[in-house]
C-alpha cells in the first residue's frame, strides 16, 4: 500500500498548536510487524504519554512521528500552522553531546536550522533549562541530568510545534528527573505539544493529559489520563497498571 505522509491545515484555521493524525499506520521489518493498525489522533492534550511494556513500539512510533522512519502502511497527517509549517524536534533517551561547550552545542543547533547563533538567544535557551552556570563547560563533562537538559535546549532551539521525547528521564536520579519534568511541564504550558514515552507510571500520572497505551505494536487504548488511570477499559491496561507482566 502506498505511504502518504503529508502535512495538512486543520479546516483552514490555525490550531493552538499543530496536531497529528495516524490512519491505519504500520511498520513491518523483514515481514514482522513492529507496529500495526495504529489509528490515533493527537490533538487537544498538551502532553500525550505513550505507555506500554518493553517492545510495545513506543520508540518506533516516536521515530515515525519525527520522520526518522517511514511507515510501510497507512499515513500520518501533520496539521500545520498558519504559515504552513509543523516544526518537530526529538530528544533521545541518551542524547549525543558534541565535543564542545554547552553554549557551543546550542549555537550549533541554531546554525543547523539557519538561525543566527546570537549570544542572547543561547543564554535564553540555557536559562530555560537551568544551565546558565554550565555555559562554558564541556558538554561531555556534564552530568547525565545536565546533558538531558542540554539536549532539551537544543531541541527547543528549533522552536518546535511538536516536541517528541523518548524516555527523557530513564537514566536519571529522582532530583534530576524532577528538574526535567518541570521543564517539560513549562514547555507544554507555553503551547508546544509534547508526545513522550515513559516507563514511569508516576511520571505519566504527573504529566499526561492523555495516554496512548501500546501492546505488541498495536494501540490497545487511548483515553484522557484521569480516566485511563482510574478506569482502564482493557484487560491489558488493567494488568499493566497493577504491575503484572504484559507481553
Amino acid at each position: 500500500m502506498p505511504v502518504d505522509v503529508k502535512a495538512r491545515s486543520a479546516s483552514g484555521a490555525k490550531p493552538a498548536t499543530p496536531g497529528i493524525r495516524l490512519h491505519d499506520v504500520g511498520l513491518a521489518v523483514a515481514g514482522t510487524d513492529i507496529l500495526a493498525g495504529i489509528d490515533l489522533e493527537i490533538g487537544s492534550s498538551p502532553v500525550t504519554v505513550l505507555l506500554g511494556p518493553n517492545g510495545s513500539g513506543k520508540t518506533t512510533l516516536l521515530r515515525l512521528l519525527m520522520g526518522l522512519a517511514q511507515p510501510t502502511r497507512g499515513r500520518i497527517e501533520l496539521a500545520t500552522d498558519h504559515d504552513g509549517r509543523c516544526r518537530r524536534a526529538f530528544v533521545f533517551q541518551k542524547p549525543v553531546m558534541l565535543k564542545r561547550s554547552a553554549a557551543a552545542n546550542i549555537a550549533f543547533a541554531l546554525r543547523a536550522i539557519g538561525s543566527g547563533a546570537e549570544p542572547e538567544r543561547i543564554q535564553q535557551l540555557l536559562a530555560q533549562v537551568g544551565l546558565i552556570a554550565a555555559a562554558a563547560r564541556p558538554a561531555r563533562k556534564l552530568s547525565g541530568g545536565e546533558q538531558q537538559r542540554l539536549a532539551l535546549a537544543r531541541a527547543l532551539a528549533r522552536q518546535p510545534d511538536i516536541l517528541l521525547l523518548d524516555e527523557p528521564t530513564a537514566s536519571l536520579d529522582p532530583a534530576q528527573s524532577k528538574i526535567v519534568e518541570d521543564i517539560i511541564a513549562t514547555v507544554a504550558a507555553s503551547g508546544v505539544r509534547i508526545v513522550m514515552s515513559t516507563h514511569d507510571l508516576g511520571q505519566a500520572r504527573r504529566l499526561a493529559g492523555d495516554v496512548a497505551f501500546l501492546v505488541r505494536g498495536r494501540l490497545c487504548e487511548h483515553a484522557p489520563a484521569e480516566r485511563f488511570f482510574a478506569r482502564p477499559s482493557t484487560d491489558e491496561a488493567r494488568h499493566f497498571l497493577a504491575g503484572d507482566l504484559v507481553i
